[in-house]
C-alpha cells in the first residue's frame, strides 16, 4: 500500500511531494494517534470498577474520539492561520474533518462494546481482545510509517516492533493494575 521515499520525489517544485504526502502522514498520524487513545481508554474502562455499561462506555470512546480530532483539527487550523478572515471558517471545517483518521481508529473499539452491549460477548474479553487488536494494529501503522518514510523491510519491521510496544505497555499497565 505505502512504497518508498520515492513515491514522493520527483524533478517538480520542492513543495509539490510535500503536498502530496501530506494525506498520507495525517492517515498516519490520526491512525496511530486514535489507535493509542482507543487503547488507553480500553484499559481505563477495565480498571474502572463500576457496573458494566459496554453500551455507554461505547459512545464515551467515541465521544472522545470525535472531541479528540476536532480539537487537534482546531488546534491545526489555528497554526496555520493567515491573515485573510474570509476563509477562516472554511479552513477550519476542512482541518477538522481531515482528521477522520482519528475517529476511524477507534472503531474497532466501539464496535467490540457494542458486540458487548448486544450480548455477543462480556465487556472485559471484549477490551482484552480490542487491546490486543490494537497493539497488532499499531505494530502495521510503525510498518507503514516507515516504508512511507523510505525504510528497508527490515527498518520498517524493527519501528513496528517498537510502536508495537507501545501497545504491549498499555496492555501491560492494564494487567498489572488489576
Amino acid at each position: 500500500m505505502f512504497g518508498g521515499s520515492s513515491r514522493f520525489s520527483g524533478s517538480s517544485e520542492s513543495s509539490a511531494p510535500n503536498r502530496r504526502a501530506e494525506p498520507v502522514q495525517r492517515l498516519l498520524f490520526g491512525g496511530v494517534y486514535g489507535t493509542v487513545l482507543a487503547s488507553a481508554m480500553a484499559a481505563a474502562l477495565a480498571q474502572d470498577g463500576g457496573v458494566s455499561n459496554p453500551g455507554y462506555d461505547a459512545l464515551w470512546v467515541l465521544l472522545a474520539a470525535l472531541a479528540s480530532a476536532a480539537a487537534h483539527g482546531y488546534a491545526h487550523a489555528i497554526a496555520h492561520r493567515t491573515a485573510d478572515p474570509t476563509t477562516v471558517a472554511a479552513s477550519t471545517a476542512r482541518s477538522v474533518l481531515t482528521e477522520w483518521p482519528l475517529v476511524a481508529a477507534v472503531l474497532p473499539t466501539v464496535a467490540a462494546l457494542l458486540g458487548a452491549h448486544a450480548r455477543w460477548w462480556g465487556e472485559e474479553p471484549a477490551i482484552e481482545v480490542v487491546l490486543l487488536l490494537n497493539t497488532a494494529t499499531l505494530f502495521g501503522w510503525g510498518l507503514s510509517a516507515a516504508r512511507v518514510a523510505g525504510r528497508s523491510w527490515a527498518a520498517a519491521c524493527r519501528v513496528g516492533g517498537v510502536d508495537m510496544l507501545l501497545g504491549l505497555f498499555i496492555v501491560g499497565a492494564n494487567t498489572l493494575s488489576k
